[in-house]
């Protein structure tokens, strides 16, 4: 509810009645963190186009329907008031997107190659929609997967075919490029650099794909005998598992060195399987990503090579082995760069009241860990949008009652934002504030703080709005008097997450 009206204010209106511009009173010069009640917290989902898990519903819909069914889910996401969405925009060495590299994808039009038609490119329409509606788009690639079983036949496009030297073929008609390949990481890396030179991206993503699970391949050695040969012959002395593993570390290395040469503002961030080994911490047993996976997430995490780390703690509060409160503790204490650290919850698994209930105390376990960069990733989409859901409710009810911007990223840009260029107009019973989008042509998003009564309030406006209108009074929220409006200010946020000097417009 909008809440006094101050003497200043009273002034000012029986001063400059019209549409006269009201001057700044003072600029504060303060950390606005301290000094404002916006919250911080990373808010994301992830939207799956892998079998048309998420998104589109089928492959080779209408284009139009294609819109409506994303619009829906951006909308949802931003009803629920969360910030960013993760899209997967190359599920298995295909584009979601206008691409010279690789084939558009069978999950989109219905045919490995084909182009949607009319012609629209759904990553641009998803990220111009995103930003719409103050969310971020982050891109999601897997790295490594050449063919999926469900992406149809493979087809004189696929990768499979054009380059057969980089690929090994696995059982129940998986594809996988062979990570230690010089021209698999080269293909790789141009496809991941194509896309953010291109596109208005705010982060890129990967998954836990690295090699593949053993059960891709009945549970058989990844086949890449030939590679390992070749190596020993070059005079390799690594073991064969650290081999793999030093392939993998280099990739994704190089690949945030090239991010932040091209954009230092797209955040890179990797979602591994949440376990990292058994026994650590000591209580924990399962499934060995080191070793099975050849993905060494701690080193990435040790070293900072990467702008949020999200692993996938798809387990219960209330279990021995593995435990996400007891996961996420461990991961936060290896987190030597101080990166985000925002844990994979598994909304897929969360329905009715107790589920529900299981993913909102998720949501305070991670916001006790990290009270100052809190932030969630669910999987996936498909449970919110059934919009009778409990879990929608309670989350817009409860830790989700309120939006909030993502926290800053200092490491990639410590230049704060300049002061706003805003004009503050009264037009008969309200105050409009007008931002110069010319001046503030940097900006990605901007902030106003106000008061009705003695309630701070907030309205986080995205780079394209470019007016603000605030009533001069309200009725409180018993409705029984009236409100009136007070202390009004203005601050920019830039793509880092990093917030501007406070602009006082009314004190």
């Amino acid at each position: 509810m909008y809440k006094k009206l101050s003497v200043l204010l009273i002034l000012n209106i029986l001063l400059f009645s019209g549409c006269i511009p009201i001057k700044s009173s003072k600029i504060e010069k303060e950390s606005i963190d301290k000094t404002t009640v916006v919250p911080r917290e990373f808010r994301a989902v992830w939207v799956a186009t892998v079998a048309n898990i998420d998104w589109p519903s089928q492959p080779g819909l209408p284009v139009e329907q294609q819109k409506r069914e994303a619009l829906a889910i951006l909308d949802t996401v931003q009803k629920l008031n969360m910030n960013a969405v993760i899209f997967q925009v190359r599920p298995q060495c295909d584009a979601f997107y206008q691409s010279d590299l690789e084939p558009w994808s069978f999950y989109l039009t219905g045919e490995q190659g084909k182009a949607p038609a009319p012609f629209y490119d759904p990553l641009e329409f998803w990220i111009d929609e995103a930003h719409k509606r103050g969310l971020e788009l982050h891109a999601w690639f897997n790295p490594y997967r050449a063919h999926h079983p469900k992406g149809g036949p493979v087809s004189d496009a696929s990768i499979v075919k054009r380059k057969p030297e980089l690929v090994k073929k696995l059982a129940k008609g998986y594809y996988w490029l062979d990570p230690v390949k010089r021209g698999t990481q080269e293909h790789s890396l141009a496809v991941v650099m194509d896309v953010v030179r291109r596109y208005d991206i705010d982060g890129v993503h990967f998954d836990d794909y690295f090699y593949p699970y053993p059960s891709y391949n009945d549970n058989k050695d990844f086949p890449d005998d030939d590679s390992w040969q070749a190596y020993l012959r070059a005079g390799g002395k690594l073991g064969r598992k650290d081999w793999r593993r030093e392939a993998v570390n280099l990739f994704i290395h190089k690949l945030y060195l090239e991010i932040k040469n091209e954009k230092p503002w797209v955040k890179l961030g990797i979602s591994p399987f949440g376990l990292y080994r058994p026994g650590l911490p000591p209580s924990i047993s399962g499934f060995d990503q080191f070793d099975v996976l050849y993905a060494d997430a701690r080193l990435w995490l040790n070293e900072g090579w990467l702008d949020y780390f999200t692993p996938q703690l798809y387990w219960p509060i209330n279990q021995i082995k593995q435990s996400f409160p007891v996961l996420l503790g461990w991961w936060n204490r290896e987190n030597k760069k101080n990166r985000h650290v925002w844990p994979g919850i598994a909304a897929h698994k969360m329905k009715g009241e107790t589920g529900s209930d299981e993913l909102i105390n998720e949501i305070m376990i991670s916001r006790g860990f990290t009270p100052d960069d809190p932030g969630q990733v669910f999987f996936s989409m498909k449970l919110f949008m059934d919009t009778s859901a409990v879990l929608n409710t309670a989350l817009v009810n409860g830790p989700y009652r309120k939006p909030a911007l993502t926290p800053a990223s200092p490491w990639l840009d410590s230049e704060r934002p300049a002061l706003p260029s805003v004009q503050v107009l009264r037009q008969k019973d309200t105050l409009s504030i007008k931002r110069d989008i010319y001046a503030d042509k940097a900006l990605f998003k901007w902030v106003v703080c106000f008061r009705f009564g003695s309630e701070k309030q907030y309205k986080i406006l995205n780079q394209s709005q470019a007016v603000y209108k605030l009533p001069l009074s309200v009725f409180n929220e018993d409705s029984t008097a009236m409100e009136k409006l007070s202390t009004v200010s203005v601050f920019s946020v830039n793509r880092s997450g990093t917030a501007g000097p406070k602009k006082v417009l009314i004190r």
